[in-house]
């Protein structure tokens, strides 16, 4: 299946790309980053430098140089320099916490 196939939402793309950061969770890390496409649910990111050795499983993607628009994303897919993430909302690491604890039980 393609991945414009999988996607759930609309995408817009940026024709020079919309510059941006990605700084860890516990802000240990942080990495300059063009968003290429963007839609409800996630994006698509060119990163610039290495992502080897970072934890990409939850980050923050900063919009603004304030760091007061922000995204909580989650690593999607690695393609060379670029990574596709989705965003996550406030109640999905509960969710995925409590359906880990179901799948445990069964």
């Amino acid at each position: 299946m393609a991945a414009a196939e999988r996607r759930k939402g609309d995408r817009v793309v940026f024709e020079r790309g919309f510059a941006a950061h990605m700084m860890g969770i516990d802000g240990t890390w942080r990495r300059d980053c063009v968003m290429e496409d963007v839609s409800e649910t996630g994006a698509k990111l060119t990163v610039e430098g290495s992502v080897e050795g970072l934890h990409l499983k939850e980050f923050f993607l900063l919009l603004s140089s304030t760091g007061l628009a922000y995204r909580r994303c989650e690593l999607a897919w690695v393609n060379g320099d670029q990574i596709g993430v989705n965003f996550l909302k406030q109640g999905d690491k509960k969710k995925k916490a409590a359906k880990r604890g179901e799948d445990a039980e069964a």
